[in-house]
């Protein structure tokens, strides 16, 4: 898949099943880019920011995400009752701002709306989304506290 970056460019983009090899690179991608917000609430612990994603770690419902061949970030989306839950998304810094996170959302909502499922998210997923996209008005998610 592709998305035009705002630079005008393309960015090649895939997702891939997650393996169990993929959980440390995960780990270090989600201690980068939720440093800044959690150091800000005066929450940042160098251990447990790594120590939770490995202890919820479910290669089964983690997809990477891949762009120009090389890791980008992930998405791990659970199956529950009627709906999907968008429990962990996360995109390298580095390719934030060029719409390649608008674009993985798209997909997934599409892939959910597909399959007849709503796509639900905490509401400070949607609060993160918001703030790196400027507006998440395009995904119909459904937000639960």
């Amino acid at each position: 898949m592709e998305t035009s970056a705002r630079t005008g460019h393309p960015v090649k983009w895939a997702l891939r099943s997650a393996e169990p090899a993929d959980l440390e690179a995960i780990v270090e991608l989600r201690a980068t880019v939720m440093r800044p917000d959690l150091e800000r609430l005066g929450r940042f612990d160098e251990h447990r920011v790594r120590q939770r994603l490995r202890d919820s770690f479910s290669p089964q419902h983690t997809s990477v995400i891949m762009a120009a061949g090389a890791f980008a970030g992930s998405v791990a989306v659970r199956p529950a009752e009627d709906e999907r839950w968008l429990e962990h998304f996360y995109l390298d810094p580095g390719l934030q701002g060029r719409g390649l996170g608008s674009a993985v959302l798209r997909t997934l909502v599409s892939f959910s709306a597909v399959n007849d499922r709503a796509c639900s998210s905490s509401p400070s997923l949607a609060s993160a989304a918001r703030s790196a996209s400027g507006s998440v008005t395009h995904c119909p998610v459904r937000h639960t506290a």
